[in-house]
């Protein structure tokens, strides 16, 4: 058999390492369009702000190793420029030589990937705007952050723009990050990322959020971003960070189909609609792990499955891939973002009801030294409890919460579940109750009627019409910052102080995180009252008004 792969880094060079251990007979050829047929593009922004202090340690498996140890034939500065099905046959152009020529397959693999978004704006392509996709695109950001530039603007505050900026700033640069949307990481919702926000503003970058680039020129040598709200941005250079699409061109004109999106559509199995053809990676249209919806995630974790799952189907055995879930992370200074499954936005979106609750817990057990608190956000269904997505932001032990909750989606567990998971404890590691433990608690509360919830959205609704909001903190913290309207009654007094309380009317008791307006809302259901605890106190609150 002969196994062609157009594309290396994660997909490509998964399937071609993974068809080798499965096959010592198969003819293996890789076709690259760069140099480097593997190497780590998650790596590529700490490269530029020299956290990664060699290129050298980008580079995962080299064309030398790919050969010797694996007997594949890499083919790099080769571009397949067109697929024949009925001859199957890929036309290559080898940009080194200048020549052209056609390479035959039994079974094709395309891991072309995604590449980055140039919308067509005036200036576009003005020298000093780069975008960030290989280690060509690295080596010259490298250049422009280390050669005298005093400023960068970035284009866009998802991952790479968030981690872009960060490593620029380090190296010294001011750094300013234009975004369309009004938050920084788009696919979270916005308030696990508003303490985020704040946190990168104090460490010297400028956000313009809820605004955009609308053209770009060039004065004296010098870059100027103009905005679509009037303000212009002074940059040494610029980086364009707002996307990327799916690199399918080659499927499009050979006959294949593709999604709305442009991703390359495919099995369960990796075949796209010609059977003797697979996709994986940033290429590949997929389903959803929570929906089943077609999605596009471009991440490497799941590109390196997906050429893994495509070589063993080639060569004969069952493979199923379980589809994307989106569990990802990202690190900003010293904050930690992660999320897996799907937002909440995402599902009003797609109209799947969903319930959400709110926690704020230390990431180990708070009498042990250093706890640093995390916000974690658990959605989940009305119906039965299943999880349908979490988010978290914080610290320390962000990773290790999500990574849980990944798996307890993938398993299909419910927040019942989580009441009942059994998690690592020792004071320096975790608590007995750990976050994802009380996230279950909270939930099922929720579910069980125990804990009626509402949420920081309806408050002004909810208050217009007569519901009471109830502090139940201590008066030095009312007094250090309060939601507008609320009374005050310690939770210590409350029930002395029943009282007070209109009769007939909801109320909503809030705390700091959530404990005590709990315990506020058991009191008031047994004695009579309508009550719901609001979800994440004073914590959610502010998160929600981040100004």
């Amino acid at each position: 058999m002969k196994l062609v792969i157009v594309g290396g880094v994660a997909g490509g060079a998964s399937a071609a390492a993974r068809a080798r251990r499965l096959s010592e007979d198969c003819e293996i050829v890789m076709f690259e369009r760069g140099a480097d047929p593997s190497f780590a593009n998650c790596g590529m922004p700490y490269y530029v702000g020299g956290k990664i202090d060699g290129r050298q340690k980008l580079l995962v498996t080299s064309r030398e190793r790919l050969k010797s140890r694996y007997r594949v034939d890499v083919r790099t500065h080769s571009r397949v420029e067109r697929i024949d099905r009925e001859k199957k046959v890929v036309h290559v152009h080898d940009t080194r030589r200048d020549r052209q020529y056609e390479e035959p397959y039994d079974k094709l693999i395309l891991a072309t990937g995604a590449s980055p978004l140039r919308p067509p704006l005036e200036g576009i392509d003005l020298p000093g705007i780069h975008t960030l996709r290989d280690l060509r695109d690295a080596d010259q950001l490298h250049t422009a952050a280390t050669r005298g530039a005093k400023s960068a603007v970035i284009v866009g505050a998802g991952f790479i723009g968030m981690e872009m900026a960060e490593n620029l700033q380090r190296r010294g640069l001011e750094v300013t990050v234009v975004e369309l949307t009004d938050q920084i990481l788009p696919p979270w919702d916005r308030e696990m990322t508003t303490d985020v926000a704040r946190y990168a503003r104090s460490q010297g970058i400028r956000l313009h959020l809820g605004d955009a680039a609308a053209r770009f020129r060039q004065s004296d040598g010098q870059l100027f971003v103009e905005l679509r709200s009037g303000d212009v941005l002074k940059a040494g250079f610029v980086v364009l960070c707002i996307g990327v699409k799916p690199e399918s061109q080659l499927a499009v004109e050979a006959g294949i189909e593709c999604g709305v999106r442009g991703g390359v559509r495919t099995n369960a199995a990796m075949q796209t609609s010609d059977l003797d053809i697979y996709a994986v990676g940033d290429v590949a249209e997929v389903s959803d792990v929570v929906s089943g919806q077609p999605t596009q995630v471009p991440l490497a974790g799941p590109a390196n499955r997906q050429g893994r799952l495509a070589a063993d189907h080639i060569f004969g055995r069952a493979v199923g891939y379980r589809g994307t879930q989106g569990t990802a992370i990202v690190g900003i200074f010293e904050r930690t973002v992660a999320m897996t499954g799907l937002s909440e936005k995402l599902l009003l979106r797609l109209g799947i009801p969903c319930q959400k609750i709110y926690i704020h817990a230390g990431h180990h057990a708070g009498y042990y030294p250093g706890a640093e608190r995390l916000t974690l956000k658990l959605l989940f269904s009305p119906e039965d409890g299943k999880i349908l997505g979490a988010q978290a932001s914080g610290g320390a032990g962000v990773d290790k919460r999500i990574d849980v909750l990944a798996m307890a989606i993938q398993a299909g567990m419910t927040v019942y579940d989580l009441e009942e998971a059994e998690l690592c404890y020792a004071p320096q590691f975790g608590a007995a109750k750990d976050p994802v433990n009380m996230a279950g608690f909270v939930a099922a509360g929720v579910l069980r009627g125990d804990q009626p919830v509402i949420h920081v959205p309806e408050l002004e609704t909810l208050t217009s019409t007569g519901a009471v909001l109830l502090d139940v903190r201590t008066l030095d913290e009312f007094e250090a910052g309060y939601i507008p309207s609320a009374r005050h009654v310690p939770l210590d007094d409350l029930r002395t102080r029943l009282g007070e309380l209109p009769a007939g009317e909801r109320i909503i008791p809030y705390c700091q995180v959530g404990q005590r307006g709990y315990m506020a809302t058991r009191i008031l259901l047994q004695q009579g009252f309508e009550a719901a605890n609001l979800s994440g106190g004073f914590t959610t609150w502010r998160q929600f008004h981040d100004a």
